[in-house]
């Protein structure tokens, strides 16, 4: 399969600037561009897709320029419904930094080139930019940007510095076609109007014809909402922002509905291989093999098989059969950190507990719990009403489970 025809099979095209993807992506290797502006100190899932997208494109043999926009991320992208707060160099630095080292880690250093467009757009002189730039864009142009257009019409209104920045990003374009010969933009569909207008920019000062490719914006079909940090759901790649744990049950947890989509735009298996999970999503849905796939596939890309391995036996430990006294104390860790975890008192009723660790709202409640045989002790049943929970006995961390899906971890003190 052609490259064109499997990034279509696989969803990555939104918009195209021209008809024919295959003389895109097959007929020649060519210098692709991306940029991001640090507006936070990591990526997320929304950025991701892009990230799996370039990913494809450097692994049959493309060259990709990696821009971080420590200039544009000083002005920001005219949100649609408010005016960005501007921050200081300082901060947009510490955000390059870790954004460029974030996509090194991902991308390695093969067929790929990195650039801060501070470094250019700091050094141009304003009456230059209007001279080169600017004569090239007209306002009706720019109004028409829905973006700015919502601004305009709206009691926010838009400042000219915001107004002024699809400029900026096309000088982006047209400074790196020329030192770099980028001749394909990838993005957002988000980020369309932007890189038009370095595609036209292009055109107009240098006559040549470069092209633009947008990703679809990613939306989970079961709650109708985009991955991204705006949406107040965000998942970063940024272990310290989300936990490699919660990363992976973020994925683990995906709907019947998205999985497949997910498999094809956020891993590397095969589109046969993904055919063969989507038949068993159709005949053995809760065995969930599709999303411990897609969670232990992409988990590995972001943050290692060694890390992957790990936090699948400390989720095997809570909602499998493993116990908790198996584990590594890496991996009892992962568990503390990440699992819901009560400290109670040594020597206290086992009823006692699951009151205290809201598994049960009463003592009465905990006791049924217990008779009818749905309460679990590092993984044994436990009907004794009377039974004393000891750290000699049952260890200093210990795994208490009601029912299939209500567990908890608690420490004795």
């Amino acid at each position: 399969m052609k490259l064109s025809e499997e990034l279509q099979a696989r969803g990555f095209i939104n918009q195209t600037s021209f008809e024919n993807l295959s003389v895109i992506f097959d007929e020649e290797k060519r210098v692709v561009y991306h940029g991001i502006d640090p507006t936070a100190d990591s990526a997320h899932a929304g950025n991701f897709v892009i990230w799996m997208l370039l990913k494809h494109l450097v692994k049959a043999g493309h060259t990709l320029v990696f821009l971080v926009g420590g200039g544009t991320g000083m002005i920001g992208d005219p949100k649609p419904d408010a005016e960005r707060v501007l921050k200081d160099r300082e901060l947009v630095n510490e955000n390059v930094v870790k954004i460029k080292h974030q996509a090194k880690n991902f991308f390695g250093e093969d067929n790929i080139v990195f650039v801060d467009n501070y470094d250019w757009l700091s050094e141009i002189k304003l009456i230059d930019f209007l001279r080169d730039v600017g004569k090239h864009f007209t306002v009706n142009e720019l109004v028409k940007k829905d973006a700015i257009s919502r601004r305009m019409n709206s009691e926010v209104g838009i400042s000219y510095t915001e107004f002024a920045y699809p400029l900026l990003q096309a000088y982006d374009y047209l400074k790196l076609f020329k030192d770099k010969k980028a001749t394909l933009q990838i993005g957002g569909s988000d980020q369309w109007g932007n890189i038009i207008s370095g595609v036209d920019l292009v055109r107009r000062v240098e006559q040549s014809t470069v092209y633009a490719v947008t990703a679809p914006l990613i939306i989970d079909k079961a709650t109708g909402k985009k991955f991204g940090k705006s949406e107040g759901n965000a998942v970063w790649l940024d272990a310290k922002k989300t936990s490699p744990y919660n990363f992976y049950q973020f994925w683990l947890n995906v709907s019947d509905d998205s999985v497949v989509d997910y498999l094809k735009l956020f891993t590397l298996l095969s589109l046969e291989e993904i055919s063969t999970l989507e038949q068993e999503v159709k005949n053995n849905p809760s065995a969930r093999l599709a999303q411990k796939t897609l969670a232990k596939e992409v988990t590995v890309l972001v943050h290692g098989e060694e890390v992957v391995q790990k936090i699948i036996r400390a989720t095997e430990c809570l909602f499998g059969d493993v116990q908790i006294g198996d584990l590594s104390d890496e991996e009892v860790s992962i568990l503390k950190e990440n699992a819901p975890l009560i400290k109670i008192k040594d020597n206290i009723l086992l009823v006692d507990g699951l009151v205290e660790s809201g598994l049960a709202s009463s003592k009465r409640e905990a006791r049924t719990f217990m008779e009818g045989g749905a309460v679990a002790l590092n993984g044994v049943k436990v009907v004794e009403v009377d039974y004393v929970i000891k750290k000699e006995n049952d260890g200093e961390v210990i795994h208490l489970r009601r029912g299939k899906k209500n567990v908890v971890v608690l420490e004795v003190i």
